[in-house]
């Protein structure tokens, strides 16, 4: 069954969620957005949670009321889709890749709809694609691991194997080959984005074979691969958000994207009546994606070098890898 969480303004007491709903936005009119988050969920500490974290920056700021659908498999999409429609909603906040396909019919089918779809794009004039170069952020986290690693061996997990997910793994191996070329890069894929277990049991594999530091971008399943290394006592590197609080002494860092200031932007151009359904890329030059590190574990002499790699990215000296056939292409640049 769908769940849905309604948070207007009117039940902002009951929520305790401060800014919520029906003030007047920019141009003076009532707006709504409803979020569809995948099947991770609100919770996930992740990219639904960070697309959340957008809308309710946009409803502190402009006062517009929203809501949120949440998809507990691939079903609930059009189901979810056509729901937010039946409310009025001004815009329609699609969360992950997998709404692609589903999301190319259905703003056919509403053509008079606006769509923000995160991690794709979809080819009509009422949907913007708020994509990222995750790539370059994982490399970034790429050059931190292997500079870290005490084994020579350090591990990938990702959740579903789609191009946008491999992109953060050929992105992490061009950044370990580029501080380390001696260390070893274990890769593996969940095939989900909310089983914690997978996401641990992974990572236990992983960790058994000699690698000290794990990076994940796999959602939920992230979870997993951090309460493993809080346990096993070895390096996780967070996703999406900054994710050492939960477990402050075993994340070494994180690759964050900002989704939350994607759907943001979203809601700002609807309220600005300047939505024209283009697609958004938001790079690394842009600080659409970069490397954090709240907890301060990654050495200052290791940041430095990081900085220099993220250096050379923004300035165009050479293009981080994003899937197989760049990445056995690529050659480390110099220094």
């Amino acid at each position: 069954m769908r769940r849905v969480i309604s948070v207007l303004l009117v039940l902002a007491m009951v929520f305790a969620l401060a800014g919520c709903g029906g003030g007047q936005t920019l141009d003076g009119s009532a707006k709504k957005v409803v979020m569809i988050t995948d099947t991770g969920g609100l919770g996930d500490e992740s990219f639904n949670d960070l697309a959340y974290e957008g809308i309710l920056r946009a409803a502190e700021d402009f006062g517009i009321q929203y809501s949120v659908l949440e998809s507990a498999t691939a079903d609930d999409y059009a189901p979810n889709i056509a729901a937010a429609v039946e409310e009025g909603a001004d815009l329609i906040v699609c969360v992950g890749f997998l709404f692609e396909g589903v999301l190319a019919e259905m703003a056919v089918q509403y053509p008079d709809q606006l769509f923000a779809l995160v991690d794709a794009q979809v080819d009509a004039p009422n949907v913007a694609g708020l994509t990222f170069s995750e790539e370059e952020g994982s490399f970034l986290v790429g050059v931190a691991a292997g500079l870290m690693t005490e084994t020579d061996k350090v591990g990938y997990i990702g959740g579903m194997q789609f191009p946008v997910i491999e992109k953060f793994q050929y992105g992490y191996q061009a950044g370990v080959k580029a501080a380390n070329p001696d260390a070893q890069v274990f890769v593996a894929y969940t095939q989900s984005f909310d089983d914690s277990a997978a996401g641990k049991e992974n990572a236990l594999a992983q960790h058994n074979q000699g690698a000290d530091v794990i990076y994940h971008a796999a959602g939920g399943c992230g979870i997993g691969l951090i309460q493993a290394a809080d346990e096993q006592g070895f390096w996780a590197i967070g996703v999406d958000q900054d994710q050492s609080s939960l477990a402050p002494d075993h994340v070494l860092c994180s690759m964050i994207k900002r989704v939350d200031v994607a759907v943001y932007d979203a809601i700002k151009l609807v309220l600005e009546d300047s939505f024209t359904g283009n697609d958004i890329k938001y790079a690394l030059s842009a600080d659409g994606v970069g490397i954090s590190d709240n907890a301060g574990n990654v050495p200052e002499d290791i940041m430095e070098q990081v900085e220099a790699w993220k250096a050379k990215i923004v300035a165009g000296d050479f293009a981080v890898p994003y899937d197989l056939d760049t990445f056995e292409a690529f050659e480390v640049p110099e220094m």
